[in-house]
C-alpha cells in the first residue's frame, strides 16, 4: 500500500505543478497572460497524462485493498514490493502514453482568429473551439478516450469495493468490521473527490468549456491540496494533534 501511496504522492506534486504555478504567476502581472503555442501543447500534455495516470493508480490502489481484505493470507504473495513496483510503473507509462495522438491530432488543427483561450491552463475545449475548421474526429477520439480513461479505472474501483463490502459484512466482529472499513475511507474519500469533479468536465464535450474553468480549478488544485490531509486523518497521532488544536488539551 505505502508503494503505491508514494508514488500517488509524487504524482500530486508533479501534477499540481503543472497548472498551478502558470496559473498564479498570469494572476499576478498587470499584463495579458501569454503563452507560446510549444508551452500550451506541453501543459496541455503533462497536465491530461498526470491525470490520467492518477485514474490508474487509484485503481491500483483498489485493487491492493481488495487483495489485503477478500485475499489477506495470499496478499503478501500477490501483492510483493516487486508487483508493487511493476504495477505504479505501468500506470505512469500508460498514463503518459494514452493522449499522445489526440494532442498530435489537435496540434495539428489550424488555429484563427484572436487565438484567445477563455481558461487559465491549456483545456481541450477552448483549443477545439479556436479552430478554425470543425475537426469531429478529433473530438470525438479525445473524449472517448477521456471517458474510458475515467470509466475504465472507475467501474473497477466501484466493482472491487462492493467485493470489499460484502467481505467486511460477513465478519463476525464489529471491530473487525471497523478496521476493515478504516483502511479504505481514505481511499474512498479521495476517489469521490477526483472522479465526482472530472466526469462532468470532460466525458461530455459541450461540458468542456470556460463555464467550467471552477470544476478544474477544484480537481487540479483543490483536490491535491486535500488528498495528504485526507490520507493523514489515519495516522492516531495526527486526529490527536488535530483534537487538541481544534477542542484544546482536554
Amino acid at each position: 500500500m505505502y508503494i503505491l501511496l508514494g508514488s500517488f504522492s509524487g504524482l500530486e506534486m508533479c501534477y499540481v505543478t503543472t497548472s498551478s504555478p502558470r496559473m498564479l504567476s498570469d494572476l499576478r502581472s498587470p499584463l495579458p497572460a501569454v503563452i507560446s503555442f510549444q508551452g500550451c501543447f506541453l501543459q496541455f500534455y503533462f497536465f491530461f497524462s498526470m491525470g490520467t495516470t492518477e485514474s490508474f493508480l487509484l485503481a491500483a490502489m483498489a485493487l491492493d485493498r481488495y487483495l489485503a481484505i477478500c485475499h489477506p493470507l495470499r496478499y503478501p504473495l500477490l501483492m510483493s514490493p516487486q508487483f508493487c513496483y511493476i504495477l505504479a510503473a505501468s500506470c505512469w507509462v500508460c498514463g503518459f502514453l494514452w493522449f499522445l495522438v489526440p494532442i498530435v491530432l489537435i496540434s495539428q488543427l489550424c488555429f484563427c482568429g484572436p487565438k484567445l483561450l477563455d481558461h487559465f491552463l491549456c483545456d481541450p475545449g477552448p483549443l477545439l473551439a479556436s479552430s478554425c475548421s470543425p475537426a469531429p474526429g478529433t473530438e470525438m477520439a479525445f473524449y472517448s478516450l477521456s471517458s474510458i480513461a475515467i470509466f475504465g479505472p472507475f467501474l473497477f474501483i466501484v466493482a472491487s469495493y462492493t467485493t470489499v463490502l460484502r467481505a467486511v459484512m460477513r465478519l463476525p466482529s464489529v471491530a473487525r468490521r471497523k478496521k476493515a472499513f478504516s483502511t479504505c475511507t481514505s481511499h474512498m474519500a479521495v476517489v469521490s473527490l477526483f472522479y465526482g469533479s472530472i466526469m462532468a468536465t470532460y466525458v461530455v464535450p459541450e461540458a468542456s468549456g470556460g463555464s467550467n474553468k471552477m470544476v478544474t480549478l477544484f480537481y487540479s488544485v483543490v483536490t491535491p491540496l486535500l488528498n495528504p490531509l485526507i490520507y493523514s486523518l489515519r495516522n492516531q497521532e495526527m486526529k490527536a494533534a488535530l483534537k487538541r488544536t481544534f477542542f484544546g488539551p482536554n
